[in-house]
């Protein structure tokens, strides 16, 4: 346990979960999907949002539909946790606040988890969901990409994956803190373990162990994206902390990005915590951080 103090709620919630779980030898995954849900509480309730179950695709999730909304316009927003935690529930209300600032409507997918459906069987849900909003008329252009932690790989990934199918791929895609190195190696991981009160190697290889259960590689480029070649690649908008641990995760990215030529915004939260957009409606640095993606979101349409 890091003897420095949280600063904001979402670091509280941190250390609370870590304080909770070290009580145990061992947490099954079902706990911990129990505890993971427990991350919207760290961003307040939007006004004036609706949500509602819907599928698309074959794929659950909610639909989140801001009044007055260009619902033409949509984000597909792939949730954190690992690829096996989180859920659409989690991330319900923060999906609000980006749909409100963005003036989209946004379905947040609940796809498959690790280790039940290990890789790509979460690539494949969102790819689903793609695939049904082309179906339903949606325009390629109105159709955003957005991913935190573990989800900003899947965001990343779908976006590549759709490229190399000559499928039509996003204009933009935005990620939040996004864990890229499957190989478990950022040297940030252990620089800012200190400051990032949920995040820990051990926790990270048992996610990936997770989700690499059915044989993928943790070279291959679709599952590790700092593996890629992003020549081609959608403009691209990553919000990171520098007190995080998967740091250097976005640092890679940017640079991976900037050498292929692509469109790309780094955005760093000083002194916030993992995801920090989570505290929207609580801390003037995630709603700071929502009003410059919505402005970037509207610079790209401009």
């Amino acid at each position: 346990m890091s003897a420095i103090k949280p600063t904001d709620l979402l670091g509280e919630i941190y250390a609370q979960w870590i304080s909770e779980l070290s009580k145990y030898e061992e947490v099954s995954l079902d706990l911990l999907r129990i505890v993971f849900d427990d991350w919207q509480r760290a961003t307040a309730e939007p006004s004036e949002v609706c949500y509602r179950d819907a599928t698309l695709g074959g794929v659950p999730g909610i639909m989140v539909e801001p009044l007055n909304a260009d619902k033409k316009q949509v984000l597909i927003l792939l949730h954190g946790g690992g690829f096996a935690l989180g859920s659409a529930s989690s991330h319900r209300k923060m999906a609000g606040h980006f749909a409100k600032a963005l003036g989209v409507a946004a379905f947040v997918v609940d796809f498959r988890r690790a280790p039940e459906h290990p890789y790509p069987a979460q690539i494949d849900d969102g790819d689903a969901v793609y695939d049904a909003l082309l179906a339903e008329g949606y325009e390629n252009r109105d159709i955003t990409l957005i991913g935190d932690s573990a989800g900003g790989n899947l965001a990343i990934s779908l976006a590549l994956r759709r490229l190399q199918r000559n499928k039509p791929a996003p204009a933009q895609v935005i990620t939040l803190s996004p864990w890229l190195n499957m190989e478990n190696t950022g040297p940030t991981i252990e620089t800012n373990d200190e400051t990032d009160f949920l995040i820990t190697r051990a926790g990270l290889q048992a996610n990936i162990d997770r989700y690499l259960s059915g044989g993928a590689s943790a070279k291959d480029p679709l599952v590790n994206p700092l593996y890629a070649d992003f020549h081609g690649f959608p403009r691209l908008y990553i919000a990171v902390s520098d007190l995080e641990s998967l740091y250097d995760d976005s640092v890679q990215l940017n640079r991976l990005a900037v050498e292929a030529g692509v469109d790309v915004t780094l955005s760093i939260g000083e002194g916030m915590q993992h995801v920090y957009p989570f505290l929207a409606g609580r801390h003037p640095e995630a709603d700071a951080e929502i009003a410059r993606i919505a402005a970037w979101y509207r610079a790209g349409r401009a």
